[in-house]
């Protein structure tokens, strides 16, 4: 495994094995430096192949990669062919790499307790709006229970800027999502300014949103409460991790998992 690149720290069964890169210990060059494992944001195609190559070589095979549109749509990865449009995959079968590939969205590492399942899920604001958690607890087929979750590095929440029309995105589906935003204003407040900022028009406010928290919500609202992971804010982290929002113009980490080759349950 490369230097940077680390294990989720959650209690999965031990035939479960999972994988966060950084974007440290590839070659790509410039804003891509160094780990871009994205071939669609600009990078030279030998240096993501490169990186890829990388990558693979600590893996039982070559992850599942996902056209990722912010969606809800989740496929079974066992047998998945080609560069699927979706935004999760599971798996059942051994050395199958489920994989999701992001630069602020919320990755989602799903297994369940008797590590026969596993799932990865990409959730940017749409996609958790649109359900994407949901859909993929549900293709899992695995009582929530049972289901362990691992939320890997995203955007924090003291640098998470969305529009009014977010927070409405949310609250239409759960009234308790409004704990999930602060106005910008008492966000960013400084001890001197605070209480000072003029107030906006409601339409045009902006609010700070914690996606750690809609994501916990919603797990919840499923019946899902093994979470772990979280706090890992990808904006102000610039030696570790990509960050759209931060610099625009970036690579992509990846987060992976699968069910280990060979393990007997």
């Amino acid at each position: 495994m490369s230097e940077g690149w680390f294990v989720p720290d959650w209690p999965a069964p031990a035939a479960v094995r999972a994988l966060q890169t950084t974007r440290q210990g590839g070659v790509s060059g410039g804003p891509y430096a160094a780990l871009n494992l994205g071939d669609h944001v600009g990078d030279d195609p030998a240096a993501v192949e490169r990186n890829r190559a990388l990558l693979r070589a600590g893996l039982p095979a070559d992850p599942v990669w996902l056209k990722q549109v912010h969606g809800n749509v989740v496929i079974n990865a066992d047998g998945a062919g080609g560069v699927p449009e979706a935004d999760a995959a599971f798996a059942k079968k051994t050395g199958t790499v489920c994989a999701v590939m992001t630069a602020d969205c919320l990755p989602l590492l799903l297994c369940d307790e008797a590590g026969t399942m596993v799932a990865a899920a990409h959730a940017g604001w749409r996609g958790l709006a649109g359900g994407v958690i949901e859909a993929t607890v549900r293709a899992m087929d695995v009582a929530p229970e049972r289901l362990l979750v691992w939320l890997g590095p995203a955007i924090g929440p003291q640098e998470f800027e969305v529009g009014e029309e977010v927070r409405q995105a949310f609250m239409a589906h759960h009234p308790a999502a409004a704990e999930a935003f602060v106005p910008r204003d008492v966000g960013r407040a400084s001890p001197a300014t605070a209480g000072t900022a003029r107030p906006t028009e409601p339409g045009a406010r902006k609010w700070l949103a914690d996606i750690y928290f809609l994501a916990r919500q919603r797990l919840a609202l499923m019946g899902v409460t093994r979470v772990y992971g979280g706090g890992l804010c990808t904006y102000r982290d610039r030696e570790r991790f990509y960050s759209y929002r931060r610099d625009g113009a970036t690579g992509r980490m990846a987060s992976l998992i699968w069910l280990e080759p060979g393990y007997s349950v």
